[in-house]
């Protein structure tokens, strides 16, 4: 029988420590956290529920106490554990080793309440000997790094709650701010407005290849002792930022190539310096996911899940640390594998350490490390080579390896040769090279080293003569600041001082996730999204967005773990108001989203992004959007497509998409007489044939209706009391209204009287007005009897204002008190929104009018469409072509082995045939009309090639579905486009097309598949 029970994070750990402990131990996984703040104020306790700060779970009136709840998906595991813990005789909180670990140990001490012995049991590796070493040698919970976690917790929910519902009110809904995500965000978009405000400049280059004993390149670095101008040479106005430069324009660059071909060159001087070049410190988690993105092409995210596995799986020290110190024993490990792979001579005489540089270390942790005493070659760990898992042990294990090695050395020779050649101007050349006499620590990386190859130059001295045997030039056109990457936005936040190790990949996960910012190769790009939410940051809430202030922030928070400051006067001065360390008076947080503040704010301006002034003096802007953004000129309006960066939307961008004509009428179709209609969508040009049924705009009263997720039960029952009150209720508005609260009239008795409805041509409210004849009981009838006189009552309100109508009618039906009862805040929102909108219409009938207008127009049918070949353009698209690219696709005829039949398609992919379940893909567009039987036999009696198919790119990514947090993807299926969250698939609707779809549509589809 276990005599003690071990509780780690994560399944995983679980497995593998069991292993080591024996029978004597049972291992358990806490699955994270098992306790946080609430989501919403209906999760916390009654008494509480009524708080004004019950939205927050922080009692912000008294000291800011947090007040915590079992996390739906935990409460099964903590049953689990609870059961486990009565059956042992000590218990062990075995989480990990930072803030957060031990803060879900006190969470376990806190819900468990285990009345055994409890010890806290740290570990930085998962090997056999450590965690025997655990065991033996646990301590006391930190109360002081529970403190702190606690304190980030708080001011992160503060932070997040109170400044999102800014966002939301005046942005978009679904988005959100945060003490590092908002930073990271603005570094983001400020990076975007040096490459808008960037101006380019020309300059030219000359290259020589110049002979002596061998051939070597040079480089033209003067002209009459005129330094000649690279790119570093200029400005971001692309002005000379020096006065002793010189540029060289195309021209002069040709005239030279053409007087110094062949010409001799004096060496005028030969230096020569120590090169020398020290090993990078052991990785960190910054550094490891920076070394994972630019070496192995990782996101954060996937370096760090790669890490993690490694972790539990006993192959790499914990990867959540700021140190790049390494123990006795590691550094002993380390040095034994240098002696014993590449001898004495690559070994330092003292062992090598490392101090952290960057803000805040805490030495007390190792740096990330091959775990054990001695360490697994990458060859011999049990991932394939081709796993993330084995590339990145590789990266690590060869990073901490040469830590402990010997410095690269050499020496790099520069040679400075003149001539003037037919011209009279003296030019200069240069070269350099390198050649590494002790190559030191790069002997680990062969060929994967960052270091220029070695180059040895010939041995020249001052007065030999070299030829320039040819000559080249070569146009540069200066480049805007580069963008960040996953890797340098690491190292920028981490060089400011802002937010720790532990949660940089899900930082970048979120602003990624949120729509801020969307990837362009490798290289962030800020979405206009970014824009707004960033402008709105720096101009009402400046010193949250304030690097030096947030960097404060950081030093305040490690302030609390030391015991240096008192967590809730902290708190206190962050949300109603304080002085910051240098005196100055900082407002608090409440203040700025009260009402009041946020009178101030003008959301068409934050939304509003100026573009230029065209020729007649018209401002043109870019707008984010409710669902999309566009740009506008006057009453222009024109989307703006998928994938354009912010610095591409130029004043002649912007003017070309305006003039650009949105759809032109090709014709009529022959067959059908329907018009043939090419247009602009927001994946590019295609044509249609027919219209697509024309939906109320997005600020028009039905278009706001639309707005709405009409998909929620609660707003199907409000339209079903509204449908109740016109004079003819069809029957399914009659049943959700019985039916919503509950009245007494069960399914049997609604279906004996549509059953009598549908027998005697009545329709079911007819039926129940009629129900004794109709059979139904004593009690049904009085239930019936009830809903009649309610019925009755409503239908008196047709004819007021449709607000006053909809809110008494919800009322009287006690559906309102209902949802009270329940506590159905998001419900009730709806509802009220519902409301909001009705004020638009002069009363129910007409609100319900459109209603059916807009039915009518989603059941119409979907007009057939089809993608511009590449080679076209809606300007030069005929009535021909568009005729042809609808006929796809074509049968080309069938298969005379088996009778089955071979069609040609067009697909978001590119063109192929199909025949049954084969496909193959065709060379071009083309093909599509050229291609023969014979052709395409012969390509599919060529050999398919198996294994894992590539998964399709997504047609589109919109932003996070509010139900799941993930992000929302279009794509093509079997069976036509689908929305999916990665869970949830759901299918576009007839009327529906691709082009058109919107982020809260697609939202709301998987809202629908879900009910």
């Amino acid at each position: 029988v276990p005599k003690s029970l071990v509780i780690v994070e994560s399944p995983a750990k679980a497995k593998t420590i069991e292993r080591f402990l024996g029978p004597d131990y049972v291992v358990e996984s806490s699955v994270g956290h098992i306790r946080d703040l609430p989501d919403k104020a209906s999760q916390l306790p009654s008494a509480y529920k009524d708080e004004s700060w019950a939205y927050l779970g922080v009692d912000v009136e008294n000291d800011f106490k947090a007040h915590y709840v079992v996390t739906e998906r935990s409460k099964k595991q903590v049953a689990k554990l609870r059961k486990l813990l009565k059956g042992v005789d000590e218990l062990y909180l075995a989480t990990d080793e930072d803030r957060e670990g031990e803060a879900i140990a006190w969470h376990l001490l806190e819900v468990l309440n285990p009345t055994i012995p409890v010890h806290r049991m740290v570990f930085h590796e998962i090997t056999e000997k450590a965690i025997r070493e655990a065991v033996a040698s646990p301590r006391e919970l930190d109360r002081r790094m529970v403190d702190a976690q606690e304190a980030r917790r708080i001011f992160d929910r503060l932070y997040g709650y109170e400044v999102s519902a800014v966002m939301w009110r005046k942005v978009r809904k679904g988005l959100s701010a945060g003490r590092v995500q908002s930073v990271a965000n603005r570094l983001i978009v400020e990076r975007e407005r040096e490459r808008i405000s960037f101006e380019t400049a020309d300059y030219s280059s000359v290259e020589a290849q110049m002979s002596s004993e061998a051939p070597f390149e040079a480089t033209l670095v003067a002209i009459n002792d005129e330094r000649i101008a690279t790119g570093r040479d200029f400005d971001a106005l692309g002005e000379l930022n020096r006065d002793d430069r010189r540029i060289l324009e195309a021209t002069q660059a040709q005239e030279l190539v053409s007087s110094l071909s062949g010409a001799e060159f004096t060496v005028q001087s030969v230096e020569s310096k120590p090169y020398r070049r020290r090993p990078a410190p052991p990785f960190m988690t910054s550094t490891l996911q920076q070394e994972g993105g630019r070496r192995l092409g990782f996101s954060a995210a996937r370096t760090m899940g790669a890490a993690q596995k490694l972790y539990e799986q006993g192959y790499i020290t914990y990867m959540r640390t700021d140190s790049t110190t390494l123990s006795a024993t590691a550094l002993s490990a380390a040095r034994d594998l240098v002696k014993e792979r590449f001898g004495n001579e690559s070994l330092p005489v003292d062992p090598r350490l490392y101090k952290k540089k960057v803000k805040n270390a805490q030495e007390a942790h190792e740096a990330i490390r091959p775990a054990g005493d001695t360490w697994r070659s990458p060859t011999d760990i049990g991932f394939g080579g081709s796993t993330d898992e084995a590339r990145l042990y590789e990266l690590v294990w060869n990073r901490t390896i040469a830590s402990q090695m010997n410095d690269a050395e050499g020496q790099t020779v520069t040679i400075r040769m003149e001539g003037s050649g037919s011209g009279a101007d003296t030019a200069a050349f240069s070269t350099s090279g390198t050649v590494i006499t002790s190559p030191g620590f790069r002997l680990i990386y062969g060929q994967q080293s960052d270091e220029e190859d070695d180059r040895e130059l010939p041995n020249l001295a001052e007065g030999d003569v070299v030829k320039a045997l040819s000559v080249g030039s070569t146009e540069h056109e200066t480049k805007p600041p580069a963008r960040y990457t996953e890797a340098t936005l690491v190292r920028q936040l981490e060089d400011l001082g802002i937010g720790r190790p532990s949660t940089y990949a899900s930082i970048l996960g979120t602003i990624q996730n949120r729509g801020y910012v969307w990837k362009k190769g490798s290289a962030l790009v800020p979405a206009l999204t970014a824009f707004a939410t960033v402008g709105l940051m720096e101009n009402h809430f400046s010193h949250l967005v304030d690097y030096a202030l947030t960097a404060r922030m950081e030093d305040d928070l490690d302030g609390i773990s030391t015991g240096e400051l008192e967590s809730a006067p902290w708190l206190s001065d962050f949300y109603y108001g304080g002085v910051d360390g240098e005196g100055k008076v900082l407002p608090g947080l409440r203040d700025l989203v009260s009402a009041g503040h946020l009178e101030e704010i003008d959301a068409v301006e934050i939304n509003t992004i100026p573009i230029g002034i065209d020729e007649d003096g018209l401002l043109i802007v870019a707008k984010v959007g409710k669902t999309s953004p566009y740009i506008q000129r006057g009453d222009e309006i024109r989307s703006l497509p998928a994938g354009i960066a912010p610095d591409e939307i130029t004043l002649e961008r912007a003017i070309e998409l305006l003039e650009t004509p949105q759809e032109r009428v090709l014709g009529a179709d022959p067959e059908t007489g329907l018009e043939v209609i090419v247009r602009v969508g927001t994946y590019g040009p295609y044509v249609s044939l027919g219209r697509f049924p024309k939906m109320p705009m997005s600020a028009s009263p039905g278009g706001q209706l639309l707005n709405l997720p009409l998909h929620k039960k609660e707003l199907k029952v409000a339209l079903a009391y509204m449908r109740c009150m016109t004079e003819q209720p069809d029957d399914d508005s009659v049943r959700q209204a019985v039916k919503n609260p509950k009245r007494g009239i069960g399914d049997a008795a609604i279906k004996r009287l549509a059953e009598y409805g549908k027998e005697n041509g009545i329709s079911l409210l007819e039926a129940f007005e009629q129900a004794e004849a109709a059979g139904s009981s004593t009690a049904a009838r009085k239930a019936i009897r009830s809903f009649l006189k309610l019925r009755n009552s409503i239908s008196d309100m047709r004819d007021l204002d449709a607000p006053t109508a909809l809110q008494s009618c919800l009322d009287q039906s006690g559906y309102m008190k209902e949802l009270r009862s329940d506590d159905q805040e998001e419900r009730l929102t709806n509802i009220n929104s519902l409301i909001e909108v009705s004020h638009e219409f002069e009363n129910i009938v007409e609100l319900v009018a459109e209603l059916d207008r807009i039915d009518e127009l989603k059941s119409q049918p979907k007009p057939k469409t089809a993608s511009l070949f590449d080679t076209m353009t809606i300007e030069r698209v005929t009535l021909e072509d568009a005729l042809e690219l609808l006929s796809l696709p074509r049968t080309v005829g069938t298969d005379p082995a088996d009778g089955i039949a071979i069609t040609v398609q067009n697909g978001p992919y590119g063109p192929y045939l199909l025949k049954g379940p084969e496909s193959r893909n065709l060379k071009n567009e083309e093909q599509l009309f050229t291609i023969t039987l014979e052709e395409c036999l012969g390509l599919l009696a060529m050999p398919k090639k198996f294994g894992r198919a590539k998964a399709k790119p997504p047609l589109k990514e919109f932003g996070v579905d509010p139900n799941s947090g993930k992000p929302i993807l279009l794509k093509d299926g079997k069976f036509g486009p689908y929305v999916t969250d990665g869970k949830t698939n759901a299918s576009l609707k007839n009327w529906e097309s691709v082009e058109e779809l919107t982020d809260q549509r697609a939202v709301e589809l998987l809202a629908e598949r879900r009910a």
